[in-house]
C-alpha cells in the first residue's frame, strides 16, 4: 500500500503519526519528524511505506521513526531508528545498513579562515594526498589477521596504542570508540580479507573530508564550552567500515533470512530479515556487527592522524597538537540502551544519537552548510536519544550524473571560494548539492521538534572525495 497525506495525523507542525490503525500487522504507530513542505517530497518515494514495515517487526517499542532527512533504504528507511525490546525483540541487518558505523567527525583548530585562506588550496591537497580515498582504493596499513581482529576488538583505542590517537580522541567519540560486544571470531574471512587494507581511507560515495569555517554560532555559552568560536577553521570527516561493514552485513542478512521459519517470523519485507535479539543468530551478528563498528572508529581515527600529518606540511611541525577532535559519532548502528525503563536496543539507520549537551553532528551535501548542535533531554521522550544524519537525499546517484557533469560542478564550487580535490568527476556529479534536502530545513524540524538545538553553523571550504 502508498502512504498518502491523508493517512497521516498531524501531531504538531513538526511532528506526523501513521496511526497503528493504518494497516493491521502494525504493532506501533509511525512518526515523521517534517514540516508540512518537506513531508510533500518525503511521500514521493517509499520511505513512509517503510516505516510501516518496520512497525511490524517482533518487539518494537512505542513508534517506528523517520527523521526529518528519511529516504527509500533497504529494509529501514535512511533516517529510521527503531528500539526492539531485548527479551521478546529482534536486531534486524537492515536497520543498521551495510555501512556499519558509517559516522561523522569534528576537530578544531586555533587557526581562523583570514590567517589561512591563502593556504586552503595546498591544504585540500595535501590532506587528498594523505588520505587515500576512490572505489577499493586500500591504505598505508594491511593488517595481518591477528592485527586486524586486534582492531575490530578494540576500535580506536588499538590506534591509541599504535601512536594513531591521543586520550582526548578516545575520550570524545561515542562509546569511547570501541564496543565492548564484538568479537572478530564472528566476523566472516572473506570480509576480513575487504577489510585488511582499507583502515585510514574514505571510500567513494558520500564519504569526504572537508575543511570548514565556522560561518554562524546560535549558543555562545555551547560554543565555549566545546571551543568553537566565529571563523574558525574545522575539519569534518564521513566515513565508515568500508567493504569490512558490508561484508558483515551481507553475511548476517543470508543467515537471518534463512532462519526466519525457524523462529515463525513472518515479514513484509524480506529487506527486514531479522533474528530474535537473544537468540544465537541475533548475538552472533550484535557480536559482528560491533567488531565492525570497531574498525569503523579505527578507520576514522587513522584518517584523523593523516588529516595532522598533512597540516603539520603546510603549517609547520606540531601545528597538528591544536587540531583537537570535538566529538565522533555513529550514524549507523545499534545499541543496547534503556528508555521508559525498559532495556531496549535501538537501531539508528541514518540517525545519530543525541543524549543531553552531547555534540550533533549534521553534514549537509557538498557545498552547503553543516551544523553542529546539542542533543536535549526531550530526545529521550520523543526519539529514543536520537537525531537525524545529514541532509538526506531526494536524487539517486544515477539521475544526479545524468543531470549533473562533475567537472562543471567542480568549477561553480572553485568560484564560490571552495577548492576541490576528487578522483572521480562521476563521483562528485553523484554528490551534487541538488541531490539532496535543504539541510537549513532538515536541522530547523530538529530543533523545533526539540530534541537538539543548533549551536554552530560550518560552511566548507575545501572537499576532498573519492
Amino acid at each position: 500500500m502508498l502512504i498518502n497525506k491523508n493517512d497521516l495525523k498531524k501531531i504538531s507542525d513538526y511532528i506526523w503519526e501513521i496511526p497503528q490503525s493504518c494497516r493491521s500487522d502494525m504493532r506501533v504507530p509511525g512518526r515523521i519528524f517534517a514540516s508540512e513542505k518537506m513531508l510533500n517530497d518525503i511521500l514521493k518515494d517509499e520511505s513512509l511505506e517503510q516505516v510501516v514495515n518496520v512497525a511490524t517487526l517482533p518487539g518494537i517499542q512505542k513508534y517506528s521513526l523517520a527523521m526529518p532527512d528519511i529516504h527509500a533504504g533497504y529494509g529501514f528507511p535512511i533516517g529510521g531508528v527503531a528500539a526492539m525490546d531485548i527479551k521478546n525483540g529482534v536486531i534486524s541487518p537492515g536497520g543498521i545498513g551495510f555501512d556499519i558505523n558509517c559516522g561523522i567527525r569534528v576537530l578544531e583548530s586555533d587557526k581562523t579562515y583570514n590567517e589561512i585562506k591563502d593556504k586552503i588550496p595546498d591544504l585540500t591537497t595535501a590532506i587528498y594526498k594523505e588520505v587515500p580515498s576512490g572505489v577499493g582504493r586500500g591504505g598505508r596499513l594491511k593488517l595481518a589477521n591477528k592485527e586486524l581482529d586486534a582492531v575490530l576488538a578494540s576500535g580506536a583505542e588499538e590506534m591509541f596504542k599504535k601512536g594513531y590517537a591521543t586520550e582526548r580522541d578516545l575520550k570524545n567519540c561515542e562509546s569511547q570508540g570501541q564496543l565492548k560486544e564484538a568479537n572478530p571470531e564472528l566476523v566472516s574471512q572473506y570480509a576480513k580479507d575487504r577489510g585488511r587494507d582499507q583502515l585510514g581511507t574514505i571510500g567513494a560515495g558520500n564519504h569526504f573530508v572537508e575543511i570548514q569555517r565556522v560561518d554562524e554560532i546560535f549558543d555562545k555559552i555551547t560554543v565555549q564550552k566545546l571551543g568553537l568560536f566565529e571563523n574558525q577553521i574545522c575539519i569534518m570527516v564521513h566515513c565508515g567500515s568500508r567493504g569490512l561493514g558490508h561484508q558483515v552485513a551481507t553475511d548476517y542478512i543470508k543467515l537471518m533470512l534463512n532462519s526466519l521459519s525457524k523462529y515463525e517470523i513472518q515479514l513484509p519485507d524480506n529487506q527486514l530479515a531479522c533474528a530474535p535479539f537473544k537468540s544465537k543468530e541475533g548475538q552472533d551478528y550484535f557480536a559482528a556487527m560491533s567488531a565492525a563498528a570497531n574498525f569503523a572508529w579505527a578507520n576514522r581515527q587513522l584518517i584523523t592522524w593523516e588529516v595532522r600529518k598533512a597540516w603539520d606540511q603546510i603549517f609547520g611541525e606540531n601545528q597538528s597538537r591544536k587540531l583537537l577532535l570535538i566529538y565522533d559519532l555513529s550514524h549507523n548502528i545499534a545499541k543496547v540502551e534503556e528508555y521508559f525503563s525498559t532495556p531496549v536496543v535501538v537501531h539508528r539507520k541514518g540517525a545519530t544519537r543525541a543524549f543531553p549537551d552531547q555534540p550533533v553532528l549534521i553534514p549537509g551535501s557538498m557545498g552547503t552548510a553543516s551544523y553542529v548542535l546539542v542533543g536535549t533531554e526531550a530526545s529521550f521522550k520523543e526519539s529514543f536519544g536520537s537525531s537525524c544524519h545529514g541532509a538526506g537525499r531526494t536524487m539517486s546517484r544515477t539521475k544526479a550524473k545524468k543531470i549533473v557533469r562533475g567537472s562543471v560542478l567542480k568549477e561553480e564550487l572553485e568560484k564560490r571560494g571552495i577548492s576541490v580535490r576528487s578522483g572521480s568527476m562521476a563521483g562528485l556529479a553523484e554528490e551534487a548539492p541538488m541531490a539532496y534536502k535543504d539541510v537549513e530545513e532538515v536541522v530547523n524540524v530538529v530543533q523545533q521538534v526539540g530534541i537538539a538545538k543548533k549551536v554552530a553553523r560550518l560552511k566548507p571550504i575545501g572537499v576532498i572525495k573519492g
